[in-house]
């Protein structure tokens, strides 16, 4: 006869939760595992809001299991590890990102591109290897096998170095493979959000020309004084998007709706790269004209694996990037995902957990 997920998973556990597509989140109580030898458990301090989030709270994506318990830009502190742990300690600051597992034999896995494993267990809305499903980080605490849990270095504010651990790699990682990070790389920067405003920082701070482009005028202030672009174009007018045309190495999309992608692979020099991170709900039209007469690549990019995440880490420390973040109380979640999905964020919501999540 087979364990309740209770008996399986005997700590008991607080957090918010949806219950269907609606995507409202309410109090849940649940269980996690104990701590394992190879575990970390830590108290979760804050957790940032991905767009990620939204989707799955309300089945966009068609995968949702409810009760579903999101959050995976988890930042914490250490309350226990366990006795084969040897990278962390009680008190050590401590991140996890997307993921809380993987197979850890296939050649992926090998080449610490576990975020391509084709058995990778996401931190929310997955099913973990005893078979429960994993909970995420809008909750009061988490474990973790240690493999997957990042150091956070000291200095970075613990509250916007959060979603650097999805954001941050999901920018991070396709700048570095695309050999983005040649100082003078001309690179262009689709939206202005939570990804958006990241990939500017770790952009310049790579040495490159950053042009952000955007829907919006009213963003143009910001994105140059504020963040430091070297340019800003309005994808809606055609004489700004003609003077730009041929002029940029690569372009990172961090759209999630959907658009028009041929005119951003005209701002593409020969064999320049636009590189897709943003996940439409419908599929986009992919003109292959351009492609072949420009010898132009369209390619995406997903996270991180963990050494590089941990790279992206140290790097932000080093530079001194972080998010720029709006914090709030777990009772204003359902308030704010409302508001992302309008936009209306600037740039992420951070969720203060250890001062407001208050048990019922």
């Amino acid at each position: 006869m087979s364990k309740s997920p209770e008996e399986v998973h005997p700590k008991k556990a607080f957090g918010w939760a949806a219950r269907d597509a609606s995507g409202v989140l309410s109090p849940f109580k649940f269980s996690r595992r104990e701590t394992g030898v190879e575990d970390v458990a830590f108290k979760v301090l804050y957790c940032g809001i991905c767009h990620s989030d939204l989707h799955a709270n309300k089945n966009e994506w068609a995968t949702s299991m409810y009760p579903l318990l999101p959050g995976h830009e988890i930042i914490g502190e250490v309350t226990e590890v366990g006795s084969k742990v040897t990278k962390f300690k009680v008190g050590d600051k401590v991140g996890v990102g997307c993921l809380v597992g993987s197979c850890h034999a296939c050649d992926n896995c090998k080449n610490n591109l576990e975020n391509y494993c084709p058995k990778l267990i996401f931190t929310y809305n997955n099913i973990d290897h005893d078979g429960t499903v994993t909970y995420g980080g809008y909750s009061n605490f988490m474990v973790a096998n240690e493999h997957f849990v990042l150091r956070i270095p000291e200095g970075l504010p613990l509250d916007a170095v959060a979603p650097l651990l999805c954001a941050g790699i999901t920018v991070f990682s396709p700048l570095k493979f695309n050999g983005f990070t040649e100082p003078g790389t001309s690179i262009g920067v689709v939206g202005l959000g939570g990804l958006g405003h990241v990939a500017v920082k770790f952009a310049k701070a790579m040495g490159a020309k950053v042009t952000v482009i955007s829907t919006s005028p009213a963003k143009e202030k910001e994105a140059v004084e504020h963040l430091g672009a070297d340019a800003f174009i309005v994808c809606k007018n055609p004489q700004q998007m003609q003077a730009a045309m041929g002029t940029m190495d690569g372009i990172i999309d961090t759209v999630s709706a959907a658009h028009a992608i041929l005119p951003l692979i005209g701002l593409l020099k020969y064999q320049g790269k636009l590189v897709m991170l943003g996940i439409p709900e419908k599929p986009l039209e992919l003109p292959v004209f351009p492609l072949v007469f420009g010898r132009k690549i369209v390619t995406g990019s997903c996270i991180g694996g963990l050494k590089e995440t941990q790279e992206m880490l140290d790097f932000a420390a080093k530079h001194n990037i972080t998010a720029d973040i709006e914090v709030i109380s777990m009772d204003y979640v359902n308030t704010a995902l409302e508001r992302l999905a309008k936009g209306d964020v600037r740039y992420r919501f951070v969720i203060d957990v250890a001062n407001t999540l208050k048990e019922a």
